[in-house]
């Protein structure tokens, strides 16, 4: 263990612990606001207007319409 005060770059006294090493996982999850989060939820926005579409062109009406005549 250190005893000495360790002085840092201004030479101020720094009584504080050592910091540890910061790495970026590269195998990390891929939730929260990733570009693969992006990408995926982008295409499956697509998708869904694309076949929003598809029933407006196939029923004559959009979806609510299409809902009300079930």
């Amino acid at each position: 263990m250190r005893t000495s005060p360790i002085i840092d770059n201004e030479g101020k006294l720094n009584n504080f612990a050592v910091e540890p090493k910061v790495y970026v996982d590269e195998q990390g999850s891929r939730a929260g606001f990733t570009p693969f989060a992006e990408m995926f939820n982008g295409r499956l926005a697509m998708i869904g207007f694309v076949s929003l579409i598809a029933l407006e062109l196939a029923t004559g009406h959009g979806v609510i319409g299409f809902l009300q005549n079930l």
